[in-house]
């Protein structure tokens, strides 16, 4: 295994490449402050969130810092810190926010094909050798790597969700809106017309434009995010369920653990005991 970390003063940024036999020593806390691009050969296998990727082909996970991923297999992880590059901030450039990262629908994984797979191992390799550099323009040479990465694999994702035709640019606009929206108020607002007015349009114009592009109404998707936060926090802290409760807006405990069993047919409880024990949960 191999790890690399440059930093240009509070600038932090790193890779590490690992195979199947050393992928296992990955000390995945360490790195949880980092938003990261993880690419994986086929063959490998990669868990995002309680939902597993078994690939067979080559592909790119793009994880923002907080979130819970495991993966098993030959790869690269490339992580670096906000004040090297926030998603937010540089989002005019790359326009990634809400699809590659923050994306409300699924986890963002692009796959790549025979082409795409070469251009991606071409700036991995560009990254590696900037990161073991000593120039003085090794920074902004990486950074721009990043970018073309990010820009990349955005494209790739608008082609294969049908969103890569310019006459749907509105549409993916307002995709991307909703997606940082949600991700943004999840905790606070839990109901479509929260998110119908900060978008200026009705609940019900809101519910047809998101139906074009996923099969969940905009309700399940908000639920989902609430879900799935409180899943990390069921398994990664020891906050009780009463606390992961009003963490997340809820005052009624009990209206809490109806909620997460209606979406997940697991009490909070049973969720933590059966990660506990090993078992796969959903």
């Amino acid at each position: 295994m191999e790890n690399v970390l440059k930093q240009f003063f509070s600038k932090k940024f790193g890779y590490i490449d690992f195979d199947a036999d050393t992928a296992d020593d990955l000390l995945y806390e360490e790195y949880n402050s980092f938003i990261k691009v993880l690419f994986m050969e086929a063959g490998s296998e990669v868990m995002v969130d309680f939902k597993e990727y078994k690939l067979e082909k080559d592909a790119l996970f793009f994880i923002k810092d907080g979130q819970w991923y495991k993966c098993a297999g030959k790869g690269t992880l490339l992580y670096y810190n906000r004040d090297f590059y926030c998603i937010q901030i540089h989002d005019a450039e790359v326009a990634c926010d809400g699809l590659l990262y923050n994306n409300v629908y699924d986890v963002p994984v692009v796959y790549l094909d025979g082409e795409a797979s070469r251009q991606t191992r071409h700036i991995l390799e560009e990254i590696k050798m900037e990161a073991v550099s000593s120039e003085s323009s090794t920074e902004e040479m990486i950074r721009i790597f990043l970018k073309q990465l990010i820009i990349r694999s955005t494209r790739m994702w608008k082609k294969t969700h049908d969103m890569a035709d310019n006459s749907v640019t509105q549409e993916v606009e307002f995709l991307r809106k909703f997606s940082q929206l949600v991700e943004a108020h999840y905790i606070k607002h839990h109901n479509v017309a929260d998110y119908a007015d900060m978008l200026s349009i009705t609940p019900k114009a809101l519910s047809k434009k998101i139906s074009k592009y996923s099969a969940k109404s905009p309700n399940d998707i908000i639920k989902d995010r609430i879900i799935l936060e409180a899943k990390r926090l069921l398994i990664h802290t020891d906050l009780s369920v009463k606390e992961i409760g009003y963490k997340l807006g809820y005052e009624d405990p009990a209206y809490f653990v109806r909620l997460f069993t209606n979406q997940t047919e697991s009490s909070p409880l049973l969720f933590r005991k059966k990660y506990a024990e090993g078992e796969k949960v959903q």
